[in-house]
């Protein structure tokens, strides 16, 4: 059984309300950098800065609560000194308000051939300059503090899939040891930045009921102040990961925050929130757009197709950004066709805006208890292209 001090435990979690229809939860988080209203949707700001929208555009128009930078990547560069010297990556990329980390653990294990994994840790190489480095759950765990976040990630191997069940299971008890050495590591280096860090621990075991069972059960006995779940990112089929999520929130203590990594499409983020999960993070809202994708409630739009060439009605005439309100789709249309960075822009930050509008209706129908018919009837909607 691993135990955590006191020390570490200092993040709040507020369990609000449970919707009558389904498992979904309305809860509050309160860190020393502020509150945060769940379900979450957490924008990646992964090296520093979320791509496309300054963090002005992001505090006033997209005003997510927290938002989340990638510890493989802060590692490379700007490099850690750098980030210390600055007195930590909220100053370093002025964000005042609460940051997340991952541990590099995803990163790590899309390197594939560039890293061998070992019960010490990894050794990978940098995909910038192919100098050799290594991740150990202490040195990570350092990292982070370094960093400063305002929440840290156990430093995990991420389980490919799909794997056959021996791999899963020695990846899962790897996973396990490698936590209790985060743990002993973060006793003995305090936080640097004169306020709190709180420390999630992470469900492995790939799609295995009986693993996934395991691993719930021992990092619920790790008494954390939040537990993530990871590896249902990476290629599973939907029906796959509801199916783990929902057993793995079955599991997972009732008045603890859920972390549902690297998840995903609205329809996906919808059905893991009617399943129990609290917070969530993607790169597809900013990667898609740069790609020309918007997600609207009535289904998803790919603003580079010549139906768009005369439309002037707004990008999403219900939006909740000015974006939306102020550039038409045959503009924005017209800016990727010139390959404008403009249109990106534009594009990344409606995306942005309407997946924290979607968290934020979902909270609002949680807390009227109407969120499972409401939830229905969005996921029919917005599986769809316009």
């Amino acid at each position: 059984m691993v135990i955590f001090a006191t020390a570490i435990e200092d993040l709040k979690f507020t369990l609000q309300h449970t919707d009558p229809g389904s498992k979904a939860r309305a809860g509050t988080l309160v860190t020393d950098h502020g509150s945060i209203e769940t379900p979450i949707f957490m924008p990646v700001g992964t090296a520093a800065s979320v791509k496309g929208v300054h963090q002005r555009e992001l505090r006033e128009e997209i005003n997510p609560d927290i938002i989340l930078g990638n510890t493989y990547h802060l590692y490379l560069r700007p490099r850690i000194p750098i980030i210390e010297q600055a007195g930590g990556l909220h100053k370093f990329m002025g964000w005042d308000r609460n940051l997340l980390t991952d541990s590099g653990g995803y990163q790590v294990y899309s390197l594939s051939g560039n890293r061998k994994i070992k019960e010490e840790g990894v050794k990978f190489k940098s995909h910038i300059d192919g100098s050799l480095h290594v991740f150990t759950p202490e040195n990570v765990m350092e990292i982070q503090r370094s960093i400063g976040a305002d929440i840290i990630m156990a430093f995990d191997e991420c389980t490919p899939y799909p794997c056959d069940y021996q791999y899963a299971k020695r990846s899962m008890h790897l996973t396990h040891r490698w936590l209790e050495r985060c743990i002993a590591h973060l006793e003995k280096v305090p936080p640097r930045y004169g306020y709190s860090q709180s420390f999630f621990p992470i469900v492995q075991g790939s799609t295995f009921k009986d693993l996934r069972k395991q691993s719930a059960e021992y990092i619920a006995g790790a008494g954390a102040e939040g537990n993530a779940i990871g590896g249902l990112s990476v290629g599973e089929p939907a029906e796959e990961m509801y199916a783990m999520a929902e057993l793995v929130c079955d599991i997972l203590p009732q008045d603890k925050p859920r972390y549902l990594m690297g998840v995903g499409t609205p329809v996906n983020i919808l059905e893991n929130i009617a399943l129990g999960v609290d917070m969530f993070d993607c790169v597809m809202p900013t990667r898609n757009a740069r790609n020309g994708m918007l997600f609207t409630a009535q289904g998803t739009i790919n603003i580079k197709n010549k139906k768009w060439a005369d439309d002037f009605t707004p990008i999403d005439p219900e939006g909740t950004t000015f974006v939306d309100r102020e550039y038409s789709r045959a503009y924005l249309r017209h800016l990727f066709a010139a390959n404008e960075y403009l249109g990106k822009q534009i594009a990344t930050i409606h995306n942005l805006g309407f997946y924290l509008w979607l968290v934020r209706e979902a909270r609002k129908h949680i807390l009227a208890g109407d969120f499972k018919p409401w939830k229905d009837t969005m996921v029919s909607q917005m599986d769809k292209r316009l």
